[in-house]
């Protein structure tokens, strides 16, 4: 009898404590719901990053042999990574090293033709809210360096981009003071349809920079640079330090 009875007391409590369960759930939820839209500003965004170069095109060279294709395509990595950590669609106009040509395609030259017009292509099939490409820059005298945005004037949405990543850029790296730069001659930034920034995250023929874009702490940093800039572009505020 008293062995019906604890069995009795111990079901109601589990009854109990499973109904506190569910409620905190739901109050949780709720939390999440009136909060959602105002602490995650990318959630549902869909975004494109664009890997610059890719496959027999490699870009600029330093002199160390540290390649545009392979430091861009780390950075969008991480990139993508903290994107889609915080909500966003991600995709990709490549994820490994090769590029939109068609493979039969040998001379380089018609191979770049095709690829920048597949990334474009790839653009106005998805229509994405934000599309961003990552390159590393590179001049004849060394003494060049730093990160710097660069965007087409035909929508004022995409100096507004470049903008907030250059800030965030300038703030988060601590070794740039360049600003957002007009460019109404790059393909990708006259062809895109919506808002668009092309960022230039150094200098290769920089060789204390190189070896900096070389290190997968910076490359992590760096990302992580773009990202505040894409966050506060769709929040209009500022962020919070981060540490990487």
């Amino acid at each position: 009898m008293q062995m019906s009875r604890w069995y009795k007391v111990l079901g109601n409590l589990c009854l109990v404590v499973f109904g506190l369960v569910l409620v905190t759930l739901a109050y949780m939820e709720s939390v999440r719901s009136v909060w959602g839209a105002a602490e995650m500003p990318l959630v549902g965004k869909v975004i494109v990053i664009d890997p610059g170069h890719g496959g027999p095109d490699g870009g600029a060279v330093s002199k160390e042999g540290i390649v545009e294709k392979e430091i861009a395509l780390r950075v969008a990595l991480f990139l993508h990574d903290f994107l889609q950590q915080s909500g966003a669609k991600v995709i990709m106009t490549r994820d490994k090293d090769t590029d939109l040509a068609d493979p039969e395609t040998e001379r380089l030259s018609k191979r770049k033709s095709q690829d920048l017009a597949r990334r474009i292509q790839l653009i106005r099939k998805i229509h994405p809210d934000v599309f961003v490409s990552i390159h590393i820059n590179s001049f004849p005298s060394s003494r060049w360096r730093g990160a710097q945005t660069f965007y087409n004037p035909v929508r004022e949405e995409n100096k507004k981009l470049a903008s907030f990543i250059q800030e965030s850029l300038i703030h988060y790296l601590e070794n740039t003071f360049r600003v957002p730069k007009q460019k109404n001659d790059v393909f990708i930034l006259k062809q895109s349809p919506v808002p668009t920034a092309l960022v230039e995250i150094g200098f290769l023929s920089n060789s204390s920079e190189a070896v900096l874009l070389a290190s997968r702490h910076y490359q992590k940093k760096v990302a992580a640079a773009i990202y505040y800039g894409i966050l506060n572009y769709y929040s209009g505020k500022k962020t919070p330090e981060f540490t990487v």
